[in-house]
C-alpha cells in the first residue's frame, strides 16, 4: 500500500527526531559499545540544543500571545467579563420576578440599577438598611446593578467581602454595631503602606473610615469578584479626575471602577481593574504594580475633603478668606481623623490624648485674627496663614510625641496635608493618542470622590452601553433636594444621552420633598424611582427634615449605636412604604424590555 504525502512527512519527523536524541535512529543496534560511549556526549549536546530551543519558541509564543492581547480597551460596548456576568445574574433576576408573580421571559428581563447616594455615614447606614428591607421584600434579586457614589462605595464594598451577601443581610447589618478592628491592625496596615510610592491622604482616609465607620479591614482586590458567580448585583464604583473636574473637558471627570474594568464612562477607554495603578505609556504596559486593595479604594471614593469647598463649609467666618486654603486643610483633615482615631480605640490614655489635640485645634482655629487680617495685603495673608498652618503643625507635632503607637498617623498626615495630594495613582492613558490634553500628559492623576461633580452615580447608567430601563435612586445626600437629579438631566444633555423630563413644580416641592417620585422615561430614556430619605411620610414639616440632615450630618463622629439603629429603620421603612410602586415600576420595566425586543425583530 502506498503511504500517502502525508504519511511520508510523519515518517521523516519521525526519523529526525530519533537521530536527534539517538543519535542514528533505526541503525543504533548495529553501533559497537565504543562508538555508542564516544556518541554520547554528542547526544546529550543534541539533547540539550533541541530542548532549549523549545524552550525558547514557547517564550516566544507566550509573549506574543501577551502583546497580542491589549489591556486597554477601547469600545462602546461591555467588556466580556462583564456581559458574562450579566447574561448569569439575568437568571437569577427572571427566578425572582416569576416568584414576585410578574410576567417575564429569558428575552424581556428588565435592566434594573440601584442607584445609592454619597452622604458620609449617613448614605452608608441607610444603604445597609434599605438594601435589608428590599431582601425581605423580594426586591433585591431583581436587580441587575448596583452603582455607588462617596458614602454609599463604603457598604458596597464592605458587602461585597462577602459572596453570598444578597441572601444574607442580617449579617452585613450586625457588622456596622459589632466590636469592630483593633485600632493596632490598622496602623500595621498604615504604616507598610505609608512606604509605598503613591501614598496619600486618601489612604489614611480609607483605613479609617474602614476601622471607625464600617468595623472592617477588606485587603482584598476589587478583581478578584471577577470570576464570582452571580448571586450579587453587578457593583459599579465611581469617582472623578480631580485635574479635569477643576479644569478639563467633561469626557474626562467620570471615572468608574468594576470587577473587569476601570476608565474613563464618557471617554469609553477602560483598562483591566487588576491593572489600575500600573504604569502605562503610549497604550503599553510597562510595569506591573499590585492592585490597589477594597482599603485603598474606600479612601478613594469617599474622600469629599479633597475639595476646597467642601472644607470651607466647615469654618468660622473670620476664616473665609480665599488666602486661609493650606490653613483649613491642616486643620479640618486634622480634627476629621481625630474623631476617626477616638472612634477606633478604647484605650484611656489614647483618649485622653486625642481629646488633649481636639482642644489645640479648637483653640488655635477660634482664635479670631480678623481685626490683624484687614490691615494686611494679599500677599502678607497669605504669609500670615502660611505662619498660623505651620505653627498649628509644629504643635501637633510636638503633641504626637506623646501618643505611643498611635502618633504613627499624626506623623504621616503632616508631610502629606501640606502637600495635599489624595487619590494618587498612575495614569494608564499617560502619552495615549486618544487621551485629552488634560491627562495625556500627566503620568499621575488624583481620583476623588464623585459626589463633588454629582451626588449619585448616573453616568455609568446612561445610554446604550448599559441600556437601563429603570433606576432606582436612594437619596441621601445633604443640601438641595433633587440637585443631583438636576445635575444629571444636565450632564446627559452636555453628553446626549437621554434623560427622563422632570416637572419643574416637583422641584418646588425640595424643601419637604414626598417619599418618592417617579420620573418616566417614554423610549430611550430610563425611568427613575427617586427615593428621599427624610421625607413628608417620616417628617411633620420642612424644619423637621433639616433638624434630621443637622442630627445625621455628613461630617461628624461615626455614630452612636443608636443612631445607626435609627437610620437603618428609617431605610427600610422607606422601602417598606413603597413597596407596591416599586412592584409597579419592575413590571412596567419588563413590558418596556418586550416592547424594545419585538420593535429589534420588527426592524432588523
Amino acid at each position: 500500500m502506498k503511504m500517502s504525502t502525508e504519511d511520508e512527512r510523519k515518517r521523516e519527523r519521525e526519523k529526525a527526531v530519533a537521530w536527534l536524541f539517538n543519535g542514528r535512529g533505526e541503525n543504533r543496534g548495529t553501533e559497537t559499545e565504543e562508538c555508542r560511549e564516544r556518541g554520547m556526549a554528542t547526544i546529550q549536546l543534541r539533547q540539550k540544543r533541541i530542548l532549549g530551543a523549545l524552550a525558547e519558541a514557547a517564550d516566544n509564543m507566550e509573549v506574543k500571545e501577551a502583546a497580542s492581547v491589549k489591556p486597554i480597551d477601547q469600545s462602546p460596548s461591555l467588556c466580556a467579563g462583564e456581559q458574562d456576568y450579566v447574561d448569569r445574574r439575568k437568571r437569577v433576576v427572571l427566578e425572582s420576578l416569576n416568584s414576585l408573580g410578574i410576567n417575564c421571559s429569558a428575552d424581556w428581563v428588565p435592566h434594573i440599577a440601584l442607584l445609592p447616594s454619597g452622604g458620609g455615614q449617613r448614605a452608608a447606614v441607610g444603604l445597609m438598611g434599605s438594601l435589608s428591607q428590599m431582601e425581605k421584600d423580594g426586591l433585591l434579586d431583581p436587580l441587575l446593578y448596583i452603582g455607588g457614589v462617596s458614602g454609599s462605595t463604603w457598604s458596597m464594598s464592605a458587602l461585597y467581602s462577602d459572596p453570598q451577601w444578597s441572601g444574607n443581610m442580617d449579617r452585613a447589618v450586625s457588622t456596622m454595631t459589632g466590636p469592630g478592628v483593633e485600632l493596632e491592625q490598622a496602623l500595621a496596615w498604615l504604616d507598610k503602606r505609608s512606604k509605598e510610592e503613591l501614598f496619600s491622604l486618601s489612604d489614611i482616609w480609607g483605613v479609617l473610615t474602614s476601622v471607625g465607620i464600617m468595623k472592617q479591614m477588606d485587603l482584598r482586590h476589587l478583581s478578584d469578584e471577577a470570576s464570582r458567580n452571580a448571586t450579587n448585583p453587578y457593583p459599579i464604583y465611581s469617582t472623578i479626575e480631580k485635574g479635569c473636574l477643576l479644569d478639563g473637558p467633561t469626557e474626562g471627570k467620570w471615572f468608574e471602577v468594576s470587577p473587569h474594568e476601570a476608565g474613563f464612562t464618557e471617554l469609553g477607554v477602560f483598562v483591566e481593574t487588576s491593572l489600575l495603578g500600573s504604569k502605562f505609556q503610549s497604550g503599553e504596559l510597562q510595569e506591573q504594580k499590585t492592585e490597589m486593595d477594597m482599603i485603598e479604594l474606600q479612601g478613594v471614593l469617599g474622600c469629599a475633603l479633597a475639595h476646597d469647598e467642601v472644607i470651607r463649609e466647615f469654618i468660622p467666618p473670620w476664616l473665609n478668606d480665599s488666602d486661609a486654603d493650606e490653613y483649613l486643610r491642616v486643620y479640618n483633615t486634622l480634627d476629621k481623623l481625630v474623631a476617626l482615631i477616638r472612634s477606633s480605640t478604647k484605650d484611656p490614655t489614647t483618649l485622653s490624648e486625642l481629646n488633649t489635640l481636639q482642644k489645640i485645634l479648637e483653640d488655635k482655629v477660634n482664635c479670631n485674627d480678623s481685626a490683624l487680617l484687614e490691615s494686611k495685603n494679599m500677599e502678607e495673608r497669605k504669609k500670615m496663614f502660611h505662619h498660623l498652618s505651620l505653627k498649628l503643625l509644629e504643635a501637633v507635632d510636638t503633641w504626637s510625641q506623646r501618643l505611643g503607637n498611635a502618633s504613627v498617623i499624626p506623623k504621616q498626615v503632616l508631610p502629606l496635608i501640606m502637600k495635599w495630594e489624595w487619590g494618587t495613582t498612575r495614569n494608564f492613558l499617560y502619552q495615549h493618542e486618544d487621551a485629552p490634553p488634560c491627562l495625556g500628559v500627566k503620568e499621575i492623576i488624583h481620583l476623588v470622590d464623585a459626589g463633588l461633580l454629582i451626588n449619585v452615580a448616573y453616568p455609568p447608567f446612561l445610554g446604550e452601553k448599559r441600556d437601563i430601563d429603570l433606576i432606582i435612586v436612594l437619596e441621601y445626600s445633604a443640601g438641595n433636594m433633587f440637585e443631583t437629579l438636576t445635575l444629571a438631566r444636565d450632564y446627559a444633555a452636555e453628553v446626549k444621552k437621554p434623560f427622563p423630563e422632570i416637572d419643574d413644580q416637583v422641584l418646588e416641592e425640595r424643601e419637604w420633598p414626598m417619599d418618592c417620585y417617579v420620573f418616566e422615561g417614554k423610549e430611550k430614556e430610563p425611568t427613575i424611582v427617586y427615593m428621599p430619605l427624610f421625607n413628608r411620610r417620616n417628617c411633620q414639616d420642612a424644619k423637621e427634615v433639616d433638624a434630621k440632615m443637622e442630627e445625621f450630618s455628613t461630617f461628624q463622629p461615626p455614630f452612636s449605636e443608636a443612631k445607626i439603629k435609627f437610620m437603618l429603620e428609617t431605610a427600610e421603612a422607606n422601602m417598606k412604604n413603597n413597596k407596591e410602586l416599586l412592584l409597579r415600576e419592575i413590571n412596567k420595566a419588563v413590558l418596556r424590555r418586550q416592547n424594545k425586543r419585538k420593535s429589534v425583530l420588527n426592524n432588523p
